[in-house]
């Protein structure tokens, strides 16, 4: 494979060109809860300054170029659901989650999956957006994002985000919702009787090389007792706060692994059929696997392959994952409406092997 630098530095110059119009402080606009209606438009959690545009490139499982401060460690909002969702793998893989198909108070009741309409909702639905849980996580009702809608999606009609749609049975919807998300993190910390952080740390970020930079973190409200231990509930997003701070390098090396189905070096992160599970099409959502995004219709990033499939936070960043061309490219703080642009550009750079 010949891969032209060339045409791979004017992709990251383009990104450089189009940075997010997002501050670098955080008293301006960090964080989409500035459109929830109060008083669920207030931070919960810690933020933190962010860096500029930045990023890297691996491919054939080595970094071909890096930009920015490729090792800081931003927030990256969104993109911890995906960890949430390698999360559960590691609890498949260990035998706590053995059946995605079974309804979350069996294995974790008394936690908010007892109400009649919350009592079918089973772990897969949770981890492909179609569970319709209804109620309040940590004091935030989930119709804060009833009708939201983003870029990444097909147009539907409806109301606007906030307002209470009518739900529909578990299984049957699909809609991008990050209170069922912080219910999905509650239901895991259930599951593992630990706090996640810990679990990540010694099941995905050491195995995988990651720095020491990283943290995960909670609400000031997010603090649950299990077994006599107090805990702290992480999100699987920055929408109140909080949420997962990592470099670009280190987010590259878990896409490594999640690209190669699980593995690092000879050792087995986690199982290939988890891997392959993560990006099997939702039957209602096919643009959406297990909390990350498939590009198989051509609609997340119409200029990436089909096989590409994303990790995508707010402000923009990106892991976009291309079995393709044996790729992971990570851009952080880029105009989320120039994602496609950097995606033609790399994809110019970096023919498919």
């Amino acid at each position: 494979m010949e891969i032209d630098i060339a045409k791979l530095q004017a992709a990251v110059d383009f990104t450089v060109a189009h940075e997010t119009p997002w501050s670098r402080d955080i008293d301006d606009n960090w964080g989409i809860y500035l459109a929830d209606p109060a008083p669920y438009n207030r931070l919960l959690g810690p933020v933190h300054p962010r860096g500029p545009v930045s990023g890297v490139v691996r491919v054939g499982g080595k970094p071909i170029i890096e930009w920015g401060e490729p090792n800081r460690a931003d927030l990256t909002f969104s993109i911890a659901k995906t960890y949430l969702a390698l999360l559960a793998g590691v609890a498949h893989d260990s035998g706590l989650l053995p059946n995605l198909d079974e309804p979350v108070r069996i294995k974790v009741p008394g936690i908010g999956f007892e109400e009649a309409h919350n009592q079918s909702i089973t772990w897969l639905q949770l981890l492909q957006q179609t569970s319709e849980w209804e109620g309040d996580c940590f004091g935030i009702p989930d119709t804060v994002d009833r009708y939201r809608h983003l870029q990444y999606q097909p147009a539907r009609e409806g109301g606007k985000k906030g307002d209470a749609r009518p739900l529909q049975t578990p299984g049957s919807f699909w809609e991008y919702n990050d209170v069922r998300i912080n219910q999905l993190g509650l239901a895991l910390l259930h599951l593992f009787k630990r706090p996640l952080p810990e679990v990540f740390k010694e099941a995905i970020a050491e195995p995988c090389g990651l720095s020491e930079g990283w943290r995960w973190e909670g609400y000031d409200n997010s603090w649950v007792e299990i077994n006599g231990q107090r805990m702290q509930s992480v999100p699987g997003g920055t929408h109140w706060g909080a949420g997962l701070s990592i470099g670009s390098v280190d987010q590259s090396l878990v896409g490594q692994m999640m690209l190669n189905e699980g593995r690092v070096g000879d050792r087995q992160v986690l199982s290939e059929a988890w891997l392959r599970r993560m990006v099997a099409p939702c039957a209602i959502a096919p643009w959406y696997g297990m909390l990350v995004w498939l590009n198989r219709l051509g609609g997340v990033c119409p200029s990436a392959s089909k096989a590409s499939y994303f990790c995508i936070g707010a402000g923009a960043s990106v892991v976009w994952i291309d079995p393709e061309r044996d790729m992971v490219a990570v851009v952080r703080w880029i105009d989320g409406g120039r994602i496609d642009g950097f995606c033609k550009l790399v994809g110019a750079a970096v023919p498919a092997v």
